[in-house]
């Protein structure tokens, strides 16, 4: 029985995998490829979710990760798209990282406004409803999609993510506020809590900010003041010693801003949620939000 089921679990698994698509764009000479799961039928206004890989990863291990989300992708209207980095990695905001992808400056702009487009005459995403998340590197590619094309991004999110500081980010800002999720671990020592001077493979990727002062920074664009509000959410995961505590700005007629301090969280996914069903449910909260 034992092996029966072993083999059920195997075949599922292979049957989801082998449901993803990949496909790719011309970009500037560059062959730039995602993956994605197609709709059963043309979305009606359908919302678009960009989910971008961690550095040196690809589209396909993002979607193993979101592989809750994707299964109720169909009745959320919602498409699920998995891009790739150049040579598995972004050219994101940071100044000094290392990656081919940076030193070649390549056109991330132009590829994001490329797939968005094919998925909305593909499939009948509404282009007011796209949404973009990401671990690690991909979270810095979401900031920059938020920083430097916000009128195409409706919200973004940013996992184990700080941005850079302004001497260490080669991006020009657009300054235009919009909802924006933080989750960040205390005890990560890739993306420091308390910002500053960032290591990847003993590289120096130039100095962050710290969790509060990127959160800080949405909040100002959206012209919030004083304290936010703060909650602890359920720890649900009793394996480890992390927890987590909501900090949020939300008003009526503004873009809501939440971190999540993952306390004694590292450089991973957190454990007390399913953090892809959590920032599917503030993207959602989102676009229906009035601008």
């Amino acid at each position: 029985m034992k092996q029966l089921f072993c083999i059920i679990f195997l075949l599922l698994a292979f049957t989801a995998k082998a449901q993803l698509v990949t496909d790719s764009l011309l970009i500037e000479g560059h062959y730039r490829t995602f993956s994605y799961q197609p709709p059963a039928a043309r979305l009606k206004h359908g919302n678009l979710l960009l989910l971008m890989h961690g550095s040196g990863g690809s589209g396909q291990n993002m979607a193993a990760n979101a592989a809750s989300l994707q299964a109720i992708a169909a009745q959320e209207n919602l498409l699920m798209v998995y891009p790739d980095g150049y040579q598995h990695f972004w050219n994101e905001c940071r100044r000094y990282a290392t990656s081919a992808a940076n030193k070649e400056n390549i056109n991330e702009e132009a590829f994001f406004t490329a797939l968005i487009q094919h998925c909305y005459r593909q499939f009948g995403i509404d282009t007011g409803k796209v949404f973009a998340a990401g671990f690690s590197g991909g979270g810095h590619m979401a900031y920059k999609l938020g920083l430097t094309m916000p009128h195409k991004i409706k919200a973004i999110t940013a996992i184990v993510g700080n941005l850079p500081d302004s001497a260490s980010c080669d991006c020009t800002m657009a300054g235009k506020a919009l909802p924006v999720l933080i989750v960040n671990g205390t005890a990560d020592k890739v993306n420091p809590w308390q910002g500053g001077e960032m290591f990847v493979s003993n590289s120096s990727f130039g100095v962050v900010r710290s969790s509060f002062g990127s959160f800080n920074y949405w909040a100002g664009l959206a012209g919030y003041t004083g304290n936010p509000e703060t909650a602890p959410l359920p720890d649900t995961d009793h394996s480890d010693t992390c927890t987590i505590t909501r900090f949020t700005y939300r008003k009526k007629h503004r873009p809501t801003i939440t971190l999540l301090q993952v306390n004694g969280g590292e450089h991973s996914f957190p454990k007390d949620i399913d953090v892809f069903l959590y920032l599917w449910q503030f993207c959602k909260q989102a676009g229906n939000r009035r601008k």
